[in-house]
């Protein structure tokens, strides 16, 4: 327990640092967010159709494999998140020219709460992307100051003004100003005309398209803007324009495929007309009126293989012409060929839409770059291995089917044998009869398909449908004004905790007798903790007297050296201290004052002199005389005292610069070495092991001043100013 308050002692003493350093934080976190441009977030949602829902039978070829497709969400997502989608959006909303009014830190986007109205037309492209900053000076006059130190124009409201590339129209919202008590008119405003690219790019910014779930067939639609209007303005739009154009694909879909009936229609009425004239004409030539019925059977069969082999046909005539279109222009042959979508699932597919999509990246591309730009190859690639792919699906299609048409016709061949023992007229009869069946049943299989296809062109329906539209916004969602203040309250502390870590960790080097006895040999006799009353140091120094006296380290005739590394470490308050406890024990003490920092006088003097505490003189030798004396002479002088005193403690020079203190040690019978928690560094330990070892001196002691000492932060911060402009001065009094 214990130990747990020795190590938040320092942290508790420097709660005021921490508590201010969060409050700095939580201040940083306020200004930060009042110059952040908050952002509104609309969502809408969009039910996709499921394969089943569409027009019935739309799909001529629904029984080939490679056609057979789901709806792909991943692949939906990618078509509203498309450059050419993105742009119809843009041009419906307007979204290439911006308005804002100018602050002081950060602009502020109108969208339609917006004085002003601006009409402008630009025949230089360099233009775009530049503020135009528009000073509305009165109701009926502007100042227009055009982009890159293009000089300044003065306007008036509802005519046009004119510069070098293009002009700009400027008048008063008055439907706006219908709705305002006290209209802000009279201000600075940015005009912006964009390119439609940079557009593109910050709405993919902020905009988010993802699935539901992956087995519900629903797209949310979210996207972000510094106007919560403009947010749920967007994503509704872009909804319905994603759903406006599937409408016409569709329709265009159903379009081409009426024309190709029609032309089928045409072709298989006209074999029709011409099979049954044959059938009635040979009837009245051969007097034919019955055929027998154990043929019925056969021709049955017969006809259902030929109406087979007729549908094949049409499918690898639809194949090959599909195929030709690939081969005069494989870049493009979707634009050139998208009516086949109507009947083939293939341009449908994922793959398809991947296809469409990397060639608006590639279009797209090819307004910045040159076809050899790494860029525009990387496209390329992707464009030739789908496109291959592709056109390898095709040719595998044809292969199958032709196999297909084959079979067939080996099939009619082994049926038709049964006809060859039949009579010339009955077997030619059945034939004719054989082959006006089929061309009747391509007749009504090609009808049918022309009502569904004639349905779906007439009814423009749509199966995917908005099932959740966007709302406007209240609450922006970034940034998260509680978690930023949070955070930086957080790190605000974190710092503080730093510092005051860093600050015990410099200052606070040799704070405990652990610490310096399992660095040295020299053991800590004496610890005196932080005393503040003068009851405390009293009776401190009186305990601290008996237990040295009880370990033998005081005792009549006895010389008592304090010596420490610098100043400051507590040498004069222990001497100070420790001779008045002496001395109300009725001993006589000098204080012999090698330092001189005790002297409350102005000279040196050879005889001792009183002090105000009980029993205790004072002396202060002149080191200069004393330098000049041999060692065992001055050995001798210092141990004559002990004539007069019980005990002589003498206050040592410091060791780094002192010029007697080995000798002031060498003439002692204990020597106490003073460590401050504060001030020490633990390198000093080391330093003081070594000297004793080398210089023998009996009985060295460390003193710990300040035991347990942890570093006030505020306080040590104010002592650090103060000594910036202070040169610190010690005084001590007896």
């Amino acid at each position: 327990m214990q130990e747990s308050l020795k190590i938040l002692k320092p942290y508790l003493r420097g709660l005021p640092i921490i508590i201010l350093c969060m409050l700095a934080g939580i201040w940083i976190a306020k200004k930060y967010l009042s110059y952040s441009t908050p952002m509104y977030e609309s969502t809408t949602k969009l039910r996709l159709a499921d394969v089943g829902e569409s027009v019935t039978g739309a799909n001529l070829f629904k029984d080939l494999d490679v056609f057979a497709s789901a709806n792909k969400i991943a692949a939906e997502i990618e078509v509203i998140k498309s450059h050419v989608l993105l742009e119809k959006v843009i041009d419906k909303l307007g979204y290439t020219v911006a308005l804002y009014r100018k602050g002081d830190i950060k602009n502020t986007e109108l969208y339609t709460d917006t004085p002003i109205n601006i009409q402008s037309a630009l025949d230089d492209e360099k233009w775009y992307g530049k503020d135009f900053i528009i000073t509305v000076t009165d109701t009926l006059h502007y100042t227009l100051l055009l982009p890159e130190n293009g000089g300044s124009l003065n306007g008036k409201m509802d005519e046009s003004l004119v510069f070098d590339g293009g002009k700009i129209l400027i008048s008063l919202n008055r439907e706006w100003l219908q709705h305002k008590t006290n209209p802000h008119i009279l201000d600075s405003y940015i005009y912006q005309i964009k390119n439609k690219e940079t557009i593109i790019q910050n709405i993919l910014t902020n905009l988010d398209v993802t699935s539901v779930d992956k087995d519900v067939p629903v797209i949310r639609i979210s996207y972000k803007s510094a106007v919560p209007q403009k947010a749920a303005i967007f994503v509704n739009a872009l909804a319905e324009a994603y759903i406006e154009d599937y409408i016409n694909i569709k329709y265009q879909a159903a379009e081409t495929t009426s024309r190709f009936l029609n032309r089928r229609i045409d072709e298989v009425t006209k074999k029709l007309s011409n099979s049954e004239n044959s059938i009635q004409g040979y009837r009245d030539e051969k007097n034919i009126i019955n055929i027998r019925q154990e043929t019925e059977t056969d021709l049955r069969k017969i006809s259902q293989l030929k109406i087979q082999q007729t549908n094949v046909k049409m499918n690898l005539e639809a194949i090959h012409e599909l195929d030709e279109y690939i081969k005069n222009g494989k870049e493009n042959f979707l634009d050139l060929a998208p009516n086949f979508e109507a009947f083939t699932d293939l341009l449908s597919t994922e793959m398809v839409k991947k296809i469409k999509q990397l060639q608006g990246e590639k279009k797209d591309l090819l307004l910045t770059y040159t076809p050899n730009d790494d860029r525009v190859k990387v496209v390329d690639k992707k464009l030739k291995d789908h496109t291959d792919y592709l056109v390898e699906s095709i040719q595998n299609t044809k292969k199958s089917l032709e196999t297909k048409y084959k079979n067939l016709i080996t099939d009619i061949d082994e049926a038709e044998k049964v006809f060859i023992g039949l009579p010339e007229k009955e077997k030619l009869m059945n034939m004719m009869n054989r082959d006006f069946e089929i061309f009747q049943g391509s007749y009504n299989f090609l009808n049918n398909k022309k009502i569904e296809a004639d349905i779906a062109r007439a009814a423009k329906l749509s199966f995917h449908r908005i099932i959740t539209p966007a709302a406007i916004s209240k609450n922006p969602v970034s940034p998260n004004r509680t978690i930023i203040v949070i955070v930086c309250a957080l790190l605000g502390m974190f710092f503080a905790i730093a510092m005051i870590t860093l600050i015990h960790a410099i200052k606070a080097r040799v704070n405990d007798v652990e610490t310096i006895e399992s660095n040295s040999s020299i053991p800590v006799t004496l610890h005196t903790p932080f005393l503040k009353t003068p009851e405390q140091k009293r009776n401190h120094f009186l305990k601290s007297v008996q237990n040295l006296s009880i370990k033998d380290l005081i005792y009549d005739e006895n010389i008592l050296c304090f010596s420490s590394l610098k100043d400051d470490e507590g040498k004069a308050f222990h001497i100070v201290n420790m001779a008045e406890a002496l001395g109300s024990q009725g001993r006589k003490v000098l204080i012999l004052d090698a330092e001189g920092s005790l002297s409350t006088m102005g000279n040196v003097h050879e005889l001792p002199q009183k002090t105000k505490l009980s029993n205790v003189d004072y002396l202060q030798p002149n080191v200069a005389a004393c330098m000049r004396k041999p060692l065992d002479v001055l050995q001798e002088e210092i141990h004559s005292y002990l004539d007069h005193y019980d005990l002589v403690l003498i206050n040592n020079e410091n060791l780094t610069n002192g010029i007697l203190t080995n000798a002031w040690m060498s003439s002692s019978h204990s020597n106490f070495i003073m460590m401050d928690a504060r001030n020490t560094p633990k390198k000093a330990i080391m330093h003081y092991n070594l000297m004793c070892d080398e210089y023998k001196f009996s009985k060295a002691h460390f003193v710990l001043n300040r035991y347990g000492y942890n570093p006030n932060v505020m306080v040590e911060s104010i002592q650090k100013i103060k000594s910036m402009f202070h040169k610190p001065v010690q005084t001590s009094s007896l």
